[in-house]
């Protein structure tokens, strides 16, 4: 059966992975603790990290919603990754929130892209259908791994002078967006797998992102008064262009028939960043399933 297909697609996916899974870990990061202009040599970066960050706390639980619904459907392997999925994406959202406070104490403006965030994610959590749920949150996908591929491209402005912990919390995000590249991808082919309902909500989900995101930028520049510094205007509109030619490709490619997340070529520092994390921070499984699903 074609894959994207109507139908049963338990045996496509035995066929493309030979993975177990990605794995759970809890990392304690003093996310409230890490100044909000985390990296001063470049304000823009940290903005607009920020204002993804911003978003975290209402994205994550709405695909974790989503990939959980539809565990009945699931065969048991895959089930087991995803259950592992949902706990790596609600641990994401833990420490972010935990950062957002001191976010939203610098810039209290915040609070208003943050609460408009909330309210547009909850509706979708509590309007759409569990297949475009699903499709919404495969494409998402598509656009953090694109995201974590473009900042593997952009290390020397990430971490150059940059509050380690910051560092840290990001850095790890990315990681496992990486690891978890698949899974919902997966998740979503075996319940629907109709590409243009994931091109759909592909589209809504970078257009989501790109005017929260954009919003949040312009109000923590306003605050640092950086809005009428030409040199703002051209590092930021340099960023904003520079991840639009990651992520616009990625998910258009990954939108055709046949494409699969595995396809990908992966940043492969980022594995090896994990296994140095795990021994400079205090890292814990919260039980052996959740080490390595299966």
């Amino acid at each position: 059966m074609p894959f994207g297909s109507s139908g049963p697609r338990v045996g496509r996916w035995e066929v493309m992975h030979d993975h177990h899974g990605p794995v759970l870990r809890r990392v304690e990061i003093d996310a409230d603790q890490i100044d909000p202009v985390w990296n001063p040599a470049a304000a823009e970066f940290v903005a607009a990290a920020n204002a993804v960050s911003l978003l975290m706390p209402a994205v994550e639980p709405y695909f974790a919603g989503a990939v959980r619904r539809a565990l009945p459907d699931l065969e048991p392997t895959l089930a087991g990754i995803a259950r592992t999925f949902v706990r790596q994406e609600l641990e994401h959202q833990r420490q972010h929130r935990r950062f957002n406070g001191r976010l939203i104490e610098r810039f209290p403006a915040l609070a208003r892209p943050e609460a408009r965030s909330r309210w547009i994610y909850g509706w979708l959590s509590r309007t759409r259908s569990l297949r475009f749920s699903l499709a919404f949150a495969a494409a998402s996908e598509t656009i953090a791994y694109s995201l974590a591929r473009w900042t593997s491209d952009h290390l020397a402005e990430f971490l150059r002078g940059a509050d380690p912990a910051a560092t840290d919390l990001f850095v790890w995000h990315l990681a496992e967006e990486v690891e978890h590249k698949s899974v919902a991808f997966d998740v979503w082919a075996a319940v629907d797998g109709s590409r243009w309902r994931y091109a759909r909500a592909g589209a809504l989900s970078i257009a989501l992102l790109a005017w929260l995101v954009l919003w949040s930028i312009a109000l923590q520049m306003h605050s640092e008064h950086r809005l009428r510094s030409p040199a703002t205007w051209w590092r930021t509109g340099r960023l904003l262009v520079s991840f639009a030619f990651e992520v616009v490709p990625n998910l258009f490619v990954s939108s055709l028939p046949g494409h699969h997340p595995d396809q990908f070529c992966d940043p492969d520092w980022y594995r090896h960043w994990l296994v140095d994390l795990e021994q400079r921070r205090p890292v814990a499984s919260p039980d052996s399933a959740g080490r390595r699903a299966s």
